[in-house]
């Protein structure tokens, strides 16, 4: 990555508006000014794992989380708090496999291409299991100023 600091394996969830179970990831490898680094084990309890593993369509919530952990950091940089954000879409999600097996270590890698005024960002996303590629996407995302007020404005 590009000028990385010196994470010490920080636990993501200090940086994820989720909760509990769904916090999908285990930890936070890595960051620097446009990128971050997570990690996933697959385990049996892990969340969407069945007898095959994890499906492979998960992959886009384990970027999305990504993204969300890399808002929380950059937040937490400026002093402010964790906010929540929402995945507006996905282009090009490729896998490489139809699922993530049990045991399987997989790497996140997350990268800023744009971050507009308005609370549109853009990354560019790639899971990793040593050095095979398994999945990439582009990914959209909006932080709103305010999710409340954006929330009570959209049911309207």
């Amino acid at each position: 990555m590009d000028q990385p600091s010196a994470v010490d394996t920080l636990d993501i969830r200090r940086f994820l508006p989720h909760s509990g179970a769904m916090v999908l990831l285990d930890r936070l490898l890595d960051v620097g000014p446009e990128d971050l680094l997570a990690e996933v084990t697959i385990r049996p309890d892990s969340m969407f794992c069945d007898e095959h593993g994890v499906p492979g369509w998960v992959g886009i919530e384990y970027m999305a989380q990504a993204i969300a952990a890399y808002a929380g950091y950059t937040a937490q940089l400026r002093g402010e708090a964790v906010k929540i954000g929402f995945l507006l879409g996905t282009r090009r999600y490729e896998a490489g496999c139809h699922g993530f097996t049990v045991g399987s270590l997989l790497k996140i890698h997350v990268h800023r291409v744009l971050q507009a005024d308005n609370g549109i960002g853009s990354f560019e996303c790639r899971i990793h299991a040593g050095s095979e590629q398994l999945a990439s996407a582009t990914i959209t995302v909006f932080q709103p100023a305010d999710a409340a007020v954006f929330l009570e404005g959209s049911t309207e």
